[in-house]
């Protein structure tokens, strides 16, 4: 039996097959990201300053776990909002980024977006609550929801 192989039911060695988009097997091929986890891939991607904040991320967490790791993006976030962090990625763009997600109306985006960002911004007369007014229209409506009061 080699690495890629593994047991089959009967016990006979198989290779680790993933089903590709038609449904046929091929082996060693990476399952799709989940909305979720591609949505944490699309903002490093996106915004490069992310990078060795995700990279330890998946170092801590063994993976990528979205909601934790959006609740460093809201740090990272109001940090750079309040002028505190010069190397802290731009919140323009992250905000940018998470209205665009926002509109495709994701469920698993919305749902990470929502509690794992939204929830988090600093509540009023804490520093940095001034940023729920610079919130698209698509994320202030959402804010609004779950967070009428501010």
């Amino acid at each position: 039996m080699t690495p890629d192989m593994t047991p089959d039911a009967t016990g006979n060695a198989t290779p680790d097959m993933t089903p590709d988009a038609t449904g046929n097997a091929t082996p060693d091929m990476p399952p799709h990201a989940s909305p979720d986890v591609q949505l944490v891939k699309d903002l490093v991607a996106g915004i490069p300053a992310f990078e060795d904040l995700y990279e330890t991320h998946v170092f801590n967490q063994d993976g990528v776990l979205p909601h934790v790791f959006f609740w460093d993006v809201t740090q990272e976030t109001v940090q750079s909002y309040l002028g505190l962090d010069a190397d802290a990625p731009d919140w323009r763009r992250t905000l940018r980024f998470l209205e665009e997600q926002s509109a495709r109306d994701v469920p698993e985006i919305d749902e990470v977006v929502v509690t794992s960002f939204l929830e988090y911004l600093p509540f009023p007369g804490k520093p940095g609550h001034e940023i729920v007014g610079e919130l698209g229209p698509v994320m202030a409506a959402k804010f609004a929801k779950v967070r009428p009061a501010g």
